[in-house]
């Protein structure tokens, strides 16, 4: 496994988790915003494994708020995270999948795409703009080679809350992740699913939420 995030530290501790059990694990910084810094973390897999199974974006930032607002810096870090970020992985990953003619893409987006509520437009768009991506890459791959999963969760007990601004709306995501949110351990068993079927099933989209949210 390689793992690739802008905070090294808990990359560590994360392989260090993965040593522990037993596995493998190999660290890459990695700021998805930056399409050099993607490039790097698909050839040190490519470099030390030998081939890439399997791309998983999940890197994703919640810009909270009225549209009226007018947060514009808001938008373009939502749309570099949420949207830009994966259409790098997609640019560095599919060239080896095509050459070794296999692959798989999986993207977390959000339960938040499918229900619209009011102050998540923006980053709700950004999410069904990645739904959107991955179903046109779907129907791009019949033959076989790449298939492609696009996870919903509905709330998760993560730290995507530190990157709302609002304090108020930040207190009130922090509770809900807190008080019913799924441990991330279960997004985790969902991918896992989907990439563990015969290669003539592709799940194209599962989702998840816990059983006492709306």
């Amino acid at each position: 496994m390689v793992l690739g995030a802008r905070r090294g530290d808990r990359l560590d501790e994360l392989a260090d988790e993965i040593r522990d059990a037993g596995g493998t694990a190999l660290t890459v910084a990695t700021d998805i915003t930056q399409r050099a810094d993607v490039e790097r973390l698909v050839s040190a897999a490519v470099d030390e494994y030998g081939r890439l199974d399997v791309f998983v974006g999940n890197a994703g930032i919640a810009r909270i708020g009225p549209t009226a607002d007018l947060d514009v810096d808001g938008w373009d870090a939502m749309i570099d995270v949420n949207l830009r970020g994966v259409l790098h992985g997609i640019a560095a990953a599919l060239p080896v999948f095509r050459r070794q003619g296999h692959g798989d893409f999986v993207t977390v987006v959000s339960t938040a795409g499918l229900k619209i509520v009011p102050e998540m437009g923006v980053y709700a768009a950004t999410k069904n703009a990645v739904r959107t991506l991955l179903e046109a890459l779907r129907q791009e791959s019949t033959d076989g080679i790449i298939r492609t999963t696009s996870i919903s969760p509905g709330y998760v007990n993560t730290e995507l809350d530190s990157s709302i601004k609002d304090p108020e709306a930040r207190a009130q995501a922090r509770a809900a992740m807190e008080s019913f949110g799924l441990p991330p351990e279960a997004v985790a068993r969902a991918i896992a699913f989907a990439i563990e079927q015969p290669r003539d099933v592709e799940i194209g989209d599962i989702t998840i939420r816990p059983t006492v949210q709306g």
